[in-house]
């Protein structure tokens, strides 16, 4: 296993397979990433409101990469171990015009930045929520705890042209999922030669759904990258991951990514179907009574249009044979 690193500025902000890769890597190999802030550093510790309106939307959420991993073909699965992740010691959070959830009814812009108090190994190596925490309101005593993660991880479309780094696809994106902690792990399907992964849009925290927005926070991440051939049912993008969020059961999520929300859900469940197929055995009528009865759906990303990325998470606890 070799371990090498993709530099701060080595980013690019499409989706695009023609773009050349900035290294090549082994499968099972691991790569550290340096990466900016979701607004490729335009916004810092020291900005203020005033500093959105010069803000340049067109160079938001640039990601760092590709990297070519030797070996991954079309149909084959991605496997993106999280192996460790620091963030900077501030963050921020704003409503930017047009962004968001409730974009119509919040127009002007709006920032807070957050001072991040990390705990003394400053950097999240377990995935155990223990990370550190941030004051939203010291005076009021609302406190978040700090659950970092990146929200942009994919891989490149094997549909020629340029592809907005906004919202998320099949492939990975801007899927916004914040259980991919450290320790979990993320499976995408392979659709070009060499996959050519990339990461960044770097947050210390965020809701399910990321409604209007997370903190932000340049953040260093470090992942094994691992090339898998028994995975060609994973279609958009897996992940097992031990909930931070609430206790130490461990999921396998199956996700739906669709512009239609209803669309998006019924895909996650029809993956879900074939995953317990595939992997337990089940029938199709088998499995689609269990997703009703163990499955947990939940909203990843509602924001990033046009897609949406609804998964159904289902506990590992429930397999009692392996």
């Amino acid at each position: 296993m070799s371990i090498h690193s993709v530099k701060r500025a080595q980013t690019h902000l499409a989706w695009d397979n023609s773009i050349a890769p900035v290294i090549h890597v082994s499968s099972g190999d691991t790569v550290t990433f340096d990466c900016l802030d979701a607004s490729n550093g335009q916004i810092t510790a020291s900005s203020n409101a005033a500093t959105l309106a010069s803000l340049n939307v067109s160079l938001l959420d640039q990601v760092n990469g590709p990297v070519h991993i030797a070996g991954a073909q079309p149909g084959d699965t991605l496997r993106v171990d999280v192996c460790g992740l620091e963030t900077a010691d501030w963050g921020w959070s704003a409503l930017i015009p047009g962004f968001g959830l409730l974009a119509d009814e919040f127009p002007e812009p709006a920032l807070k930045v957050w001072k991040l108090v990390r705990n003394s190994a400053g950097k999240d190596v377990s995935g155990n929520g223990e990370y550190g925490y941030a004051w939203f309101n010291e005076e009021k005593g609302i406190k978040v705890p700090l659950k970092p993660f990146c929200g942009e991880m994919g891989v490149a479309p094997g549909k020629d042209g340029a592809h907005s780094t906004i919202p998320p696809y099949a492939t990975g994106g801007n899927i916004d999922t914040r259980h991919l902690t450290a320790g979990s792990t993320l499976y995408l399907p392979v659709e070009v030669p060499g996959a050519l992964f990339s990461i960044g849009d770097g947050h210390a925290a965020q809701g399910d759904g990321e409604c209007g927005t997370a903190i932000e926070t340049p953040m260093k991440v470090t992942v094994r990258l691992t090339v898998l051939k028994e995975k060609p049912y994973v279609k958009t993008p897996h992940f097992t991951t031990r909930n931070p969020h609430a206790g130490t059961e461990e999921f396998y999520c199956t996700t739906g990514v669709d512009s239609d929300i209803r669309e998006a859900t019924r895909a996650a469940v029809r993956n879900m179907i074939t995953f317990l197929g595939v992997e337990h055995g089940l029938g199709a009528v088998e499995a689609y009574m269990l997703c009703s009865v163990a499955g947990d759906l939940r909203m990843h990303e509602v924001v990033d249009m046009p897609n949406y990325v609804i998964g159904i998470m289902m506990p590992k606890s429930i397999f009692t044979k392996t």
